[in-house]
C-alpha cells in the first residue's frame, strides 16, 4: 500500500505539471480543469503520506495509548454497531500491514499504532478543508468543498477503525 501511494502521489505531481504546461500555453480551458483536478489530487494524497512521516518521525509507533483522547467514549460501541463496522472495517487497505500484525508486534505495541494512526487521520482530516481556499483563485468552490469533504470522509472511516479496534485490543492486554 505505501509503495502505491507514493506512486499515485508522483503519477498525480506528473499529471499536474503536464497539464498546467499544457494550460500555460495553450490557454485550454479544458486543461484548466484538468490541471486543478489532479493538483487537488496530489494535494491530498502528499499531504496525507506528509503527515503520516511527521508524525512517525515524532512518536515511532509509541503513542501513550492511556491519555483521555484514546479511550473509548460512551457513544461510539452503539454507533459502531449501527453504522456496522465489523462488516467492512475489512475491506480497507492498510498502509503498513505489518505494523498491525500479531506475529511481528505484541497487542501493545499494536494498540499505539492504532493511536497513532488514529492521530495521523484526525489531522489530515482537518488538512482536508485547505483546498477550499484555493477557490480564491480558481473558482469553482462547490468542487473544492466537495472533494474536501470526500477526503474527510475518507479519513474518518480509518478514525472510526482504529476507535472501533483499539478496545478489542486492550481487552486482550487485561486477559
Amino acid at each position: 500500500m505505501k509503495k502505491d501511494m507514493i506512486m499515485m502521489t508522483l503519477i498525480s505531481l506528473i499529471l499536474l505539471l503536464v497539464s498546467g504546461t499544457i494550460y500555460y500555453f495553450t490557454g485550454n480551458r479544458v486543461l484548466f480543469s484538468v490541471a486543478i483536478t489532479f493538483g487537488t489530487i496530489f494535494y491530498h494524497l502528499a499531504v496525507r503520506l506528509a503527515v503520516g512521516y511527521l508524525v512517525d518521525a515524532r512518536y515511532h509507533n509509541r503513542m501513550d495509548y492511556t491519555r483521555k483522547w484514546f479511550a473509548e467514549k460512551t457513544f461510539e460501541r452503539k454507533l459502531y454497531k449501527k453504522i456496522q463496522v465489523k462488516k467492512w472495517k475489512e475491506r480497507f487497505p492498510t498502509f503498513n500491514p505489518q505494523d498491525f500484525d500479531l506475529k511481528k508486534c505484541s497487542v501493545e505495541e499494536i494498540i499505539q499504532v492504532t493511536c497513532q494512526a488514529e492521530i495521523v487521520h484526525e489531522i489530515n482530516m482537518v488538512l482536508s478543508f485547505v483546498p477550499i481556499v484555493f477557490s480564491v483563485w480558481f473558482g469553482s468552490i462547490g468542487v473544492f468543498v466537495l472533494t474536501s469533504c470526500a477526503a474527510f470522509i475518507f479519513d474518518s472511516i480509518f478514525v472510526i477503525m482504529q476507535r472501533y479496534n483499539r478496545p478489542r485490543l486492550m481487552r486482550l492486554i487485561r486477559k
